[in-house]
């Protein structure tokens, strides 16, 4: 059985992983034409990624 704070990890990863899918997939197309929104939405994809490489990196750890 997992501890509490490894399923947090895990829950935490799949919230980012589909917020940064959001991302890709709808939010950076439907703000073209306002270059300022676009540039917000991929500062959080590059964000959103980083903070999916994080938590990927310690479940790695916790899951040996």
């Amino acid at each position: 059985m997992l501890s509490d704070h490894v399923y947090d990890l895990m829950t935490q990863l799949v919230e980012e992983s589909q917020s940064l899918w959001r991302i890709k997939n709808t939010y950076k197309t439907d703000s073209v034409g306002c270059e300022k929104c676009l540039k917000f939405w991929e500062k959080m994809e590059k964000d959103k990624q980083a903070h999916i490489d994080e938590l990927t990196e310690l479940l790695k750890n916790h899951l040996k």
